[in-house]
């Protein structure tokens, strides 16, 4: 603990702030502005840097671009690559990781280690990878980078530590898992194939052993050839020379006979006695035309042939195949089981997918139970045991970006009612046709910590919808749904009015959310310049939606002085540029004076009949002036004890009683300073310099980079691929043109004036050009006067200065404890009245002067800007403490936030550092450079949350979690799911003596023997590069540092005993074979050698 004494100025009547370089306005942090001092603060901060770390914790939503899918039959968990090198690991609900190759390839293929805990990658770098699943946290034993080859397809059979590697170049590789090195048994491709042929075969497309004997593997290659492999004499059974590319080939159990699926969209039946032509050719979509020829049709990506005991007539699934000619028709998996054929049309483009069976041995009946269907945008699983095939409804919260995100919001340690209730509502309106029968990847273990408390994600979407998400303990589950385009009245056919001119594309889509857990009210900015306030209710409700208007359009543009540069040298880098995207400009340049005083979009002006939930009560719209647009809303707050909203653009500020629905307050920010305006402003035509425009819903998926030499103009931005933004180093430039815009609102108990003795409800301002105002407000406390009175808001002319743009408030008592804004307890408006008990407001105050007795009257202002934070002592305005925060950069997100029972200050830079600063003296206690680089997506969905908590949107369908939190860091072992548990592998079926006899014994081959380095040899140390792992070691770190350690390290230690002695046991029975094949050999050369003279040799 560290004490720290700062003085006040409680007396003086200076200037609200020290505009110049004096010592009051140093960069050093904990440096006390020298001023009298009437009294000591004293305030313990407990937090230090030891507290903080940066870790992710976990990654919602769907896996963004997937290549690659897998399936463990036994353990029943999935894996699913990604184009940037990710994988996400799925179980059972909760049980959910991501991990992230660190080369970002792309991955290829991806083979799990039945039973074994272990999964196998292969990258787009031509890497392959082994990742250990033993622990909560996956990590990668070996890796194995070939140097001249490119992989193309893997395959592993069951039981087996030997992987078969197919290449670009068409030869197959043997890679021992356990070691992860090359085998010296190579099949090259001009020994698969005849000598006699002169077109190289093109890349192995597949791998597989036949069902029927282990020593044969299957080899197909593009080109249409197939070569049947026997591994033990080394040469080809057979040889097929098809005119058709191959796309995949698929075995009947009984390793008889196997398909093939085609680039002409013809599948093809393949029987083992007779390999010269096919038995059977079927074009499953293709129609036979007039002139007998059959239709052209698209290529079969893939097909899976499996059988089953309940049914004589096997199950046939494949992807692709349509006919050409139906243009516009959407992907299809197709089910053909017998006669019968059922076409699933797919909502986005087919990547993968996998049959989910009963067995893991591919020689037994495979009684098919799902289809896994991975997509570009969605995952979906079929279930194959009804026949209507209906899809099991999805635990993982696969849906984020079913409309793109254009903003979030994060609340931890929400009122324990919340979610429940919102639960209940939204469950009503869920779909319903999905399968009954249970999730089937259930694999892993999951429980719920100890150290839980309810937690709330909130995304806005680019359709007008909110998406109310349950983000407790590391999961996370859709709650509640609202759309808030039912709002308006549809835009006509035809004409698509004044909404389409102004946003083209979403005009309902959703900018910025404000919400009041605590009494439920919930406020939406839209990119059309409207809020709407909603209300929650238990009871549906037939009500009239109110809407009120406002002409908060500026007539001059605010440019600051060139001679006005010498009285404020503290302000020599004024911000210019709002952080927030604009709307689109209208796409007719013409100034049509017909749009004046008019809205984007229309209301609904009608009796609506409002569900139970969220039910719209107000909508306040921005209107056109003399032709030019409403600009965007920059900021908004809500305050439910006062009853009053506040919304500010570059224009001004507006302040609304949604109480009484009436406006009380709309103003420019010029004049909102009086004659305390610190700058002298000049006046321009408000047409000369149209504001640019920039996309709200156009998320760039590509990191852009920052432009930190402050060489570009605000209005030079482009619609996506710029991040940069005005930083003009002095404004004595004749050039500078910068309209001030309001960046911050937030309503609190406050001083509006130094001479105020108790704290008032004030309205905190904050603008683009750093500057803040305090407003004061008069509330009737009444609650009949409240409804009936006006409120009185009254400007004062107060003023504080930072360097650049303003972007929050905090508010902390003497005491350094954070004052939270006063709120209204909910009530149900539409429950029906109770005689015993009237509905009346109950309002929570938080008060500083309640708080504090020995301290006095007073509080703390923590104000955070884009280079700066100060904090302020109220009413006397004396700034106690500052630090800058960046000179390179600018701060995108700051938040004033709870942790470890004390407050701190978090700040999110456009450089991907985040920094946590102490609160009140502003001492750094964390730098970290998180992200390398900063996109529009991070920058405009990156906030921080108590409990130290953060998340962002890491791409257009994923949200991910982090923590700044030691102590969350530490127990993060102990929230996530165990992704592999210990099960016994089923034992094979007694196949019987007659088909043992007949149809080959496949326990009799020994990989070992033929692939191992004793008789294979050593692979060219060329030709692949083994790349050890940090696995294990991670892993026993992991395990060692959460409650289950011990058991961890024993299990851990248990496995590696039995696996030595397996592999002891199998080396000893080796051995053996090896003694007696020696034996056998030498009498064998004994008998021969037993009668020849000594010269015959």
């Amino acid at each position: 603990m560290k004490k720290f004494r700062k003085v006040l100025d409680g007396l003086t009547t200076s200037s609200p702030v020290n505009p110049g370089g004096s010592p009051g306005c140093g960069s050093a942090a904990g440096t006390p502005s020298a001023a009298p001092t009437p009294r000591e603060l004293e305030i313990q901060e407990t937090l230090m840097s030891e507290h903080f770390q940066i870790c992710k914790t976990v990654r919602h939503g769907f896996p963004y671009q997937p290549t690659a899918l897998a399936f463990d039959p036994v353990q029943k968990i999935l894996a699913i690559g990604s184009r940037s090198g990710g994988i996400r690991i799925l179980g059972r609900p909760g049980v959910d990781c991501h991990s992230q190759h660190e080369s970002g390839a792309a991955v290829l293929q991806m083979q799990f280690l039945i039973n074994e805990g272990a999964l196998v990658t292969a990258c787009a770098d031509d890497t392959l990878h082994l990742w250990s699943l033993r622990q909560r946290l996956p990590a990668i034993l070996h890796s194995l980078k070939f140097n001249r080859e490119r992989i193309t397809f893997c395959h592993l059979p069951f039981q087996s530590k030997w992987l078969y590697v197919g290449t670009e170049r068409g030869n197959t590789h043997i890679v021992n898992i356990e070691s992860f090195i090359l085998s010296g048994y190579v099949i090259m491709w001009n020994k698969a194939i005849e000598l006699s042929t002169k077109t190289h075969p093109g890349p192995v497309v597949h791998l597989s052993d036949s069902p029927k004997d282990e020593g044969k593997l299957l080899i197909g290659f593009e080109s249409g050839t197939i070569v049947m492999w026997d591994l033990r004499a080394k040469r080809a059974d057979f040889r097929i020379y098809y005119d058709e590319a191959i796309h995949s080939v698929s075995w009947h159990h009984e390793g008889r006979q196997f398909m093939c699926s085609h680039s002409d969209g013809s599948l093809s039946m393949w029987n083992m006695r007779n390999t010269a032509k096919p038995f059977q050719v079927t074009f499953p979509h293709g129609k036979t035309q007039r002139d007998g020829r059959k239709e052209s049709c698209k290529p079969i990506l893939k097909v899976e042939y499996k059988t089953s005991r309940n049914s004589s007539e096997a199950f046939v699934i494949f992807s692709g195949g349509l006919s050409y000619d139906k243009a516009g028709r959407r992907p299809t998996l197709t089910i053909m089981h017998g006669k019968a054929i059922t076409v699933l049309e797919m909502d986005y483009p087919i990547v993968d997918f996998m049959v989910l069976c009963e067995t893991p041995y591919l020689n037994e009946v495979q009684e098919p139970y799902a289809v896994v269907v991975l997509l570009e945008k969605d995952f979906v699983v079929v279930d194959l045991t009804q026949s209507n095939f209906p899809i099991f409804e999805n635990p993982y919260p696969m849906d984020v970006h079913e409309s793109p995100v254009t903003c979030t919001a994060y609340f931890a340690d929400c009122p324990p009612d919340i979610i429940p209730v919102l639960y209940s509502i939204g469950a009503k309106h869920k779909k319903t046709g999905y399968s009954h029968k249970e999730w089937p990847v259930s694999g892993g273990t999951w429980t719920v910590g100890s150290q839980t408390y309810p937690e709330i994600i909130i995304t806005g979407h680019a359709d007008g919808s909110i998406k109310f998400w349950d983000a407790t303990a590391i999961t996370l589950q859709m709650l509640y749904k609202l759309k808030t385009s039912k709002v308006f009245e549809k835009p006509k056919t035809g004409d698509m009015g004044r909404s389409a001119d102004l946003v083209e594309e979403d005009p309902y889509a959703v900018q910025m959310i404000s919400w009041c857990p605590q009494s439920r009210i919930f406020c939406v900015v839209g990119i059309s310049a409207h809020v709407i306030l909603y209300r929650f209710s238990k009871h549906d409700a037939n009500t009239i939606i109110t809407s009120l208007e406002l002409r908060l359009q500026c007539e001059m543009e605010d440019v600051i002085s060139p001679s006005d540069t010498e009285n404020t040298p503290c302000f020599s880098d004024p911000s210019g540029h709002s952080p927030q995207p604009q709307p689109p400009s209208p796409r007719s340049n013409t100034p049509d004076s017909v749009r004046d005083s008019i809205p984007c979009l229309k209301v609904k002006d009608r009796m609506i009949r409002m569900p139970p939930g969220y039910q719209a009560e107000l909508v306040v719209q921005l209107l056109w002036v003399d032709g030019e647009p409403p600009q965007q809303i920059t900021c908004l707050d809500l305050n439910s004890a006062y009853g009053l909203l506040a919304l500010g653009n570059c224009n001004g500020l507006a302040v609304v009683d949604y109480l009484q629905k009436t406006i009380l307050l709309c103003m420019s920010t010029l004049e909102l300073y009086g004659s305390a305006d610190p700058f002298q402003r000049l006046t321009r035509s408000p047409r000369k310099n149209r504001q640019s425009t920039s996309g709200l819903t156009e998320l760039s998926d590509n990191q852009v980079s920052l432009d930190l030499e402050r060489s570009k103009s605000p209005t030079s931005e482009s619609r996506e691929n710029s991040f940069s933004r005005s930083r003009s180093s002095s404004v004595s430039s004749i050039d500078r043109e910068t309209k001030e815009a309001v960046t911050t609102l937030q309503f609190a108990e406050s001083y509006g004036r130094k001479s105020d003795s108790l704290p008032t409800p004030c309205l905190w301002v904050g603008t683009s050009l750093g500057l803040v105002l305090i407003i004061p407000m008069s509330i009737p406390t009444d609650e009949q006067e409240r409804q009936e009175d006006p409120v009185t808001v009254a400007p004062t002319g107060t003023v504080l200065m930072l360097k650049g743009s303003v972007l929050r408030f905090g508010f902390l008592d003497c005491g350094g404890a954070l004052i939270n804004s006063p709120y209204e307890v909910w009530r149900d408006q539409h429950a029906p009245d109770d005689p015993d008990r009237p509905r009346k407001r109950k309002l929570v105050n938080f008060s500083p002067s309640s708080s504090q007795e020995a301290c006095g009257d007073g509080h703390l202002a923590v104000v955070c800007s884009e280079r700066q934070a100060k904090v302020f002592y109220m009413p006397s305005q004396a700034c106690l403490y500052v630090h800058n925060i960046t000179e390179s950069s600018f701060v995108l997100r700051a938040d004033v936030v709870s942790v470890s029972n004390s407050v701190c200050l978090a700040c999110f830079c456009a450089n991907g550092h985040i920094m946590i600063l102490s609160l009140p003296s502003l001492r750094p206690l964390l730098d970290v450079s998180y992200l390398p680089l900063t996109d529009m997506r991070i920058a405009r969905t990156f906030c921080f949350t108590n409990g130290g908590q953060a998340l962002y949107l890491c791409s257009p369908t994923e949200i991910q979690r982090i923590t700044y939190s030691q102590e969350m860091c530490v127990n993060l072992q102990e929230t996530l799911g165990e992704l592999f548990t210990p099960i016994e592998t089923p034992e094979a079926q007694n196949r019987g003596f007659l088909k043992g006899f007949f149809g080959g014994n496949a326990q009799t081959f020994d990989r070992e023997e033929l692939f191992g380095e004793a008789s294979a040899g050593k692979a060219s140390r060329s030709l692949a590069q083994h790349i050890p792992g940090q696995g294990g070691i991670e892993g026993m770190k992991a395990a060692a540092g959460g409650v289950v350690g011990d058991l961890a390290r024993a299990r851990i230690a248990l496995d590696e005993r039995g696996q030595r002695l397996g592999e002891l046991e199998e080396r000893t029975a080796l051995m053996m074979t090896s003694a007696e094949t020696f034996s056998k050999h030498a009498h064998e050369l004994m008998l021969k050698c037993k009668d020849k003279k000594w010269y015959q040799f």
